[in-house]
């Protein structure tokens, strides 16, 4: 995923990310360990996931944005 992080982004695309999945835990995305989402990960949106659990969908997209950009640093 070349393009930055967004509310629309897919968790799939997401997840393409390789430190995407520790930023997610640590917000304590569910999804991660839903058995269901492995079959809904390329509709699921990041904006909606976060809606319906919570989660402060700014501040996580933020995180994820740092940890790409310093992904393409290296």
């Amino acid at each position: 995923m070349s393009s930055k992080i967004n509310q629309n982004s897919t968790l799939k695309d997401v997840l393409d990310l390789e430190e995407a999945e520790d930023v997610l835990r640590k917000y304590n995305l569910p999804c991660l360990s839903c058995p269901m989402a492995k079959f809904e990960i390329e509709k699921l949106r990041l904006g909606d996931v976060c809606k319906m659990y919570g989660i402060e969908v700014e501040t996580l997209i933020k995180e994820l944005n740092k940890t790409l950009k310093g992904k393409n640093k290296k």
